[in-house]
């Protein structure tokens, strides 16, 4: 295995990662109480979003792991890589400008975001 198609593979386990821990996110933020208090359409739009979300990442995982060298070796899956890379520069910059709050898990979760960009477009700037 090359160390391109090990680091795919870690871009599907974080995919997976972040699948799993969104679908987390009515427990760990109690979200049948704590939506209880917008209205409906945002209450829906909050819980849709984070559903398909969690699809993307779920697909993207099993991309990485079923199609690495779809990944690495076309034009498409290039993209791919990009697009998912570009995903979390902007996702990291997005924690800065929404989540201004200083605690450990908040710093915990922007580095994973950084690590997400930087495993994304390693595959394209690395050799075997």
């Amino acid at each position: 295995m090359t160390n391109r198609e090990i680091i795919v593979l870690l871009c599907g386990a974080h995919s997976l990662g972040f699948a799993l821990f969104h679908l987390a996110f009515w427990k760990l933020f109690d979200w049948p109480q704590a939506l209880r208090r917008t209205n409906t359409a945002t209450r829906a739009v909050v819980q849709i979003l984070n559903l398909r979300l969690t699809y993307v990442f779920f697909g993207v995982a099993a991309l990485c792991f079923f199609l690495p060298y779809d990944l690495l070796d076309t034009r498409l899956g290039h993209a791919l890589l990009v697009g998912m890379s570009l995903f979390w520069v902007g996702r990291a910059i997005e924690q800065f400008v929404f989540l201004r709050v200083n605690h450990p898990l908040v710093h915990a979760l922007t580095a994973l975001f950084v690590v997400g960009a930087i495993l994304f477009a390693l595959p394209l700037l690395v050799g075997d």
